[in-house]
């Protein structure tokens, strides 16, 4: 049977949640539980969500001591790449649905799209989540021509993974995927209260729910083992979307043995002529944002946790150390946006405008270890083989390695002054945190290569 949300169940669960949050020992013995890093129990992360306010400290301090023991300080760096705002949906907090009478329309060519991917390079970035409308021409084939063509562009190095975040398609067509190479495959739910998706979504093939929510399962029987979930906060009631958010991902992860790649968490933002951007109907308030990211990574450990630009910067720095481990960084949400800085299309506002170097420099000042690393999935490291590292903690011993590298090629090709000095201040701390020996001395002899222009050196 595929995956359908228990209303009752998650209720039950919100219910009795409520109650067990209101004693602060139980809170506390979830939490020790969560610190060695195995997954909550539905009941256990609903407590969590209705914990006080004076419990944050102590599930900010354990979502980041969790998210260390399974991937340490390292945080990916990805930039968004899109290829069309025509759109048949019309979603009311988007600015591409059908209903905006004022956006100006466009559909990349693949050579336009490489341009795109060609801006990005220059940026530094080795990894491209692209993102497409829901169009009758963006098929799987035709996706699959726009990733090659993106894996194609060269500008002193190439895209290395480039992941899609696309409309519900065939298996046929999620193979036209695979076999192009993609990455991961993101398909958001945004909210899993039906009744509330068929008002956010009154017309458009979108407004099929179930369609939706059955996406992940056709493109995994595709051969697509990386899966990307997420909601869309601010349209039904957060703790609901949360803990059914989590439902889906534990599903998967008992069916198929593979849990979610990666949960992303996007928040509602002013979009042009996109009536529920500006009031939404479940405002989700930043205090309940950060303690959303804390519970989501405690409850599941082995997940990468992305963060987008719809958030601003400062939020995004302290949201940082609440368990996050990829994100975005100087993104554009319209087509063209690297390449002709026109930003008249855009999907959503964006809030963190930072150039990618602006934010690697904060990462660095803030002890984190930037890392541009794709090698999981150059290696074969998907779906049950990275999980199985993943749920044990062991992927740090390839993070850690690969962090530094891809780092350095990034602050030997790209860097500013500034980052390169930070650099040099933290390479020596960032090696040594390295456990294996070999591996350790194995990474050395890699950076004194880098030094004689050697590039793309990973575990």
């Amino acid at each position: 049977m595929p995956f359908r949300p228990d209303y009752e169940a998650l209720t039950k669960h919100l219910d009795d949640g409520k109650k067990y949050a209101r004693n602060p020992r139980h809170v506390s013995d979830i939490l020790e539980k969560a610190l060695t890093a195995e997954p909550l129990e539905l009941p256990e992360a609903a407590a969590l969500l209705h914990a006080p306010p004076s419990m944050d400290p102590q599930i900010f301090s354990a979502a980041k001591k969790v998210k260390e023991k399974i991937y340490g300080r390292r945080i990916v760096l990805f930039a968004p790449l899109y290829i069309s705002n025509f759109c048949v949906n019309n979603c009311l907090y988007c600015g591409f649905r059908s209903g905006n009478p004022s956006l100006r329309r466009t559909l990349l060519t693949r050579e336009e799209a490489a341009k795109e991917a060609e801006a990005i390079l220059s940026e530094g970035h080795k990894r491209i989540l692209m993102v497409a409308s829901e169009d009758p021409r963006l098929d799987g084939k035709a996706l699959a021509d726009y990733m090659r063509a993106i894996y194609d562009a060269k500008n002193g190095s190439s895209i290395r993974r480039v992941n899609v975040n696309a409309a519900p398609m065939p298996t046929e067509d999620f193979k036209e995927l695979k076999s192009a190479g993609i990455g991961t495959y993101q398909c958001f739910q945004e909210t899993y209260d039906e009744k509330i998706y068929a008002s956010a979504h009154p017309s458009g093939p979108k407004n099929d729910f179930h369609n939706r929510i059955d996406a992940m399962e056709r493109a995994f029987s595709a051969g697509i083992d990386d899966l990307g979930f997420g909601a869309l906060f601010g349209l039904a009631d957060w703790r609901f979307d949360a803990l059914a958010l989590l439902s889906h991902g534990f599903y998967f992860d008992k069916e198929y043995g593979v849990g979610p790649h990666t949960l992303s968490v996007p928040r509602i933002e002013p979009a042009e002529n996109a009536p529920l951007s500006l009031r939404p109907p479940h405002p989700l308030p930043d205090s309940d944002f950060r303690r959303l990211i804390a519970v989501l990574r405690l409850s599941m450990p082995y997940t990468g946790m992305i963060l987008s630009t719809r958030e601003p910067a400062e939020l995004r720095n302290e949201c940082f150390h609440l368990g996050i481990s990829q994100i975005s960084a100087h993104s554009k949400t319209n087509p063209g946006g690297y390449s002709t800085n026109d930003e008249s299309t855009s999907q959503f506002s964006v809030c963190d405008s930072r150039t990618t170097d602006e934010v690697v420099a904060s990462l660095l000042r803030d002890g984190f270890l930037p890392s541009f690393c794709t090698s999981c999935y150059r290696s074969g490291r998907t779906g049950d083989a990275f999980m199985a590292l993943a749920k044990k903690g062991l992927i740090q011993d390839f993070c850690q390695p690969n962090a530094i590298l891809t780092f350095q090629e990034y602050v030997s090709d790209y860097a500013s002054a500034r980052v390169k000095k930070l650099w040099e201040e933290r390479i020596k701390k960032e090696l040594a945190q390295i456990n294996n020996t070999q591996r350790r001395a194995h990474a050395r002899k890699n950076l004194e290569e880098m030094k004689d222009g050697k590039r793309d050196l990973f575990f």
